[in-house]
């Protein structure tokens, strides 16, 4: 009897890869599991060695990978350790991916262009993947590029929460940076309490990228704190013309929000330069020391991903995680 109850007892293992291991550490602990240890280098050719130091046979496996700058190099590392898993029998496999790598390119906007997006859902399915779950998706579309559950994580509450602390006592706009991201905006200013809602009409050229042609406030934003939030924030050149038209339109202040602090260069500099008066974002990605800066904070989304683990080991229900708010 007490070997049929061994074999059938569901066993939680969480894996990390070599790209995040502080949020994948901090995931663990708040799980009260260790990581699992490994093996993981990379060959003189560029190759990428993943082995496991445990059994896994039977475990419900949760493996944790940003896709962070060298992002493709992280994305393979992810792959092989889902393979890994798949190999050395682990019964359920779900990737956690708290910032999906090539979530901008999720469709087509010219001809014989790819839809990488898809493409990303389609590898860890091949791999091995059960699931995914992941924050903060670029568009809600993503969830049907893979060919079983995904779990949506939302960032809003963490960020509202603080911004209802911080600055509640102060008369707040919610804007968002362009026209298409105006359900989320909407979403933001009902958590804040239903405050004003404007948006920034913005033309982006299509054959450069990470460039913005204009801006143009459309909202009465004047004399008000601006809440400018976006899902990421890349070179940082789209969010700052925004903070900077909406202070020329007569903004009293601007605060930038954005779940993914992707940061390429020249992002640092621009925010630094740029009238924000505060730069908020998660721990989606890594942020290294040379990245931060003043004007940062850096709120952790571990404690909604540990939970999203443990309703998933627990077959229970994500959304409910989210009370219909996000």
């Amino acid at each position: 009897m007490t070997d049929v109850k061994k074999t059938t007892e569901k066993h939680l293992m969480v894996f990390s890869g070599r790209a995040h291991p502080e949020l994948a550490s901090e995931v663990a602990d708040l799980l009260d599991t260790p990581l699992v240890p490994s093996q993981m280098f990379d060959f003189a050719n560029g190759e990428t060695y993943v082995r496991f130091n445990e059994s896994v046979r039977g475990c419900d496996a949760f493996v944790l990978q940003s896709h962070t700058t060298p992002i493709n190099n992280w994305i393979m590392e992810h792959l092989i350790m889902v393979d890994a898993l798949k190999r050395a029998s682990a019964k359920r496999i779900t990737v956690v991916m708290p910032f999906w790598g090539y979530s901008r390119q999720d469709k087509k906007h010219r001809g014989r262009e790819p839809i990488s997006a898809r493409l990303i859902a389609d590898m860890f399915k091949i791999a091995g993947a059960d699931r995914i779950i992941t924050v903060d998706l670029h568009a809600d579309q993503l969830q049907g590029f893979f060919d079983g559950p995904v779990d949506h994580l939302f960032a809003l509450p963490i960020l509202t929460d603080y911004i209802r602390e911080k600055y509640g006592d102060r008369d707040l706009a919610v804007v968002s940076p362009d026209a298409g991201r105006i359900k989320v905006a909407e979403k933001w200013a009902a958590r804040l309490g239903g405050v004003p809602l404007a948006f920034i009409h913005k033309t982006r050229r299509t054959d450069v990228a990470n460039e913005v042609v204009a801006n143009r406030v459309v909202g009465d934003i004047k004399g008000k704190v601006c809440v400018l939030t976006d899902d990421m924030i890349d070179t940082g050149g789209t969010i700052v013309k925004a903070a900077e038209a909406l202070m020329k339109d007569g903004a009293a202040g601007v605060i930038i929000c954005a779940t993914h602090a992707i940061l390429s260069d020249p992002a640092v500099d621009r925010l630094k330069n740029s009238p924000a008066v505060e730069v908020i974002v998660t721990n989606t990605l890594p942020i290294p020391d040379d990245k931060r800066f003043d004007k940062l904070t850096v709120l952790s989304v571990g404690p909604v991903v540990a939970r999203a683990i443990r309703e998933v080991f627990n077959d229970g229900s994500v959304t409910s995680m989210f009370d219909g708010h996000a």
